[in-house]
């Protein structure tokens, strides 16, 4: 039995990001929360002041034995756009930044190599500014964020930006999609 891993990544607002990773066979956990900033435990509302350099961050931690990190960068890359700064849909802010903060040195190669990739192969019409850089801290977001949109799956926030990027991975990762999530009826 293989131990999991841990991939931390930020791509604007974390209920959506986390929704779209939990659809994805191989994802044990997935944990909204903040990474990226200079002050200890900050709540959300000090995130959200932008006054912390905090992203908001999932955590996913994966049987690397069923998907791989460059599988997870693959997703990630699919369901928010790395071309604009500090920006996701309707979110702004330095907290809803592209990021990808690497545990280690093997998630740090695999992260600059995957973007080097996708520059030469012009898959954006924009340059891509995702930062990539090493996990310090994470510190888990307060408890009503955990698993918000299978919470509230009628709230119109996530309606709209959660639900297209959960049909994004459904349509181009059908083969990595949890049965679960295959047959669930949202």
């Amino acid at each position: 039995m293989s131990e999991h891993e841990r991939a931390t990544l930020a791509g604007g607002c974390f209920w959506c990001v986390e929704a779209a990773f939990e659809e994805l066979a191989g994802v044990t956990s997935v944990t909204s929360g903040y990474a990226g900033g200079h002050v200890a435990n900050p709540t959300y509302e000090e995130v959200c002041s932008e006054t912390t350099g905090h992203a908001e961050v999932v955590q996913v931690e994966y049987d690397p034995e069923e998907i791989g990190y460059a599988d997870l960068l693959r997703v990630f890359f699919t369901i928010h756009d790395p071309t604009t700064l500090n920006r996701q849909g309707p979110d702004v802010g330095e907290s809803y930044r592209s990021a990808i903060f690497y545990q280690d040195d093997a998630q740090r190669e695999i992260a600059e190599e995957f973007v080097a990739e996708l520059e030469a192969e012009g898959a954006y019409d924009d340059p891509i500014v995702t930062e990539i850089e090493p996990l310090e801290a994470f510190y888990e977001a307060e408890e009503y964020h955990q698993d918000y949109y299978a919470k509230n799956p009628g709230d119109g926030y996530c309606q709209f930006n959660a639900d297209p990027k959960i049909a994004k991975v459904r349509e181009k990762f059908a083969d990595e999609v949890t049965h679960e999530a295959r047959t669930t009826d949202d």
